[in-house]
């Protein structure tokens, strides 16, 4: 069980953050930040902050899963998901992704201390904490998945392009360990490198992951022109294989 937060007591909470003091991170919550701090999301210091909030931005199309998200994270929100604007050579505004940010908050800055090496009073360098292997669990997993994996021909492969090679040991070594798989990797050009899993460990990881991919993220584990039944639903991602 993660520790509640109502401890944290300090003079930088602003009025309208002051529902958010008592507040407990739960379990989900959590799982979810640290899935996503693997996948699309961030976090942040600003200058002159004191804690870190987290942000959520996904693709126009992705609006169920941007919605998906804020609800997890809705008790540390002020606001609904909204869509980011910018404007094109000609000064032309388009719509550009669908984001979302909670608030500051001492918790948070708990987990941005173990996921980011400072430089300088902003973001620094996303890295893979050391002691990933406590937190990496089945929804972890999933929502990782769900940001930066990819299906092809029955395997799953996941973009960890911003990961070192060392850091891509440790998550093949904790991979190994909490889900009895093995995942391999690759170096793509000077991008970085992906991690995949073969046929087979794919398959493993889908059963762990099935139960939280939600519908229009199914694309991501294979399934496609999702059906109304679980078994049904199932069956089409075996057709797929």
């Amino acid at each position: 069980m993660v520790n509640p937060v109502g401890s944290y007591e300090n003079k930088y909470w602003q009025k309208k953050w002051a529902h958010t003091k008592n507040l407990p991170i739960n379990d989900l919550q959590y799982s979810f930040i640290i899935g996503s701090l693997l996948g699309d999301g961030t976090m942040r210091v600003g200058k002159g902050a004191v804690n870190a909030n987290f942000k959520v931005e996904q693709g126009l199309q992705q609006k169920e899963y941007t919605f998906w998200k804020y609800e997890i994270l809705k008790t540390l929100v002020l606001t609904e998901p909204k869509i980011s604007k910018r404007y094109d050579i000609n000064k032309i505004q388009y719509d550009k992704s669908w984001w979302f940010r909670t608030v500051r908050h001492p918790f948070l800055t708990e987990i941005y201390n173990r996921f980011y090496v400072k430089e300088g009073y902003c973001t620094g360098r996303k890295i893979v904490p050391l002691d990933i292997q406590k937190d990496l669990n089945d929804f972890a997993l999933a929502v990782w998945i769900m940001d930066d994996g990819s299906y092809s021909k029955g395997k799953i492969d996941i973009s960890t392009y911003s990961f070192t090679f060392e850091e891509i040991l440790l998550l093949q070594k904790v991979i190994k360990k909490n889900f009895k798989c093995n995942v391999n990797y690759y170096k793509d050009r000077d991008k970085g490198y992906r991690m995949y899993w073969n046929k087979t460990e794919s398959k493993k990881i889908i059963k762990a992951i099935y139960p939280y991919i939600i519908p229009s993220m199914m694309y991501k584990i294979g399934i496609h022109n999702l059906v109304t039944t679980g078994s049904e639903a199932r069956m089409r991602q075996g057709e797929d294989d």
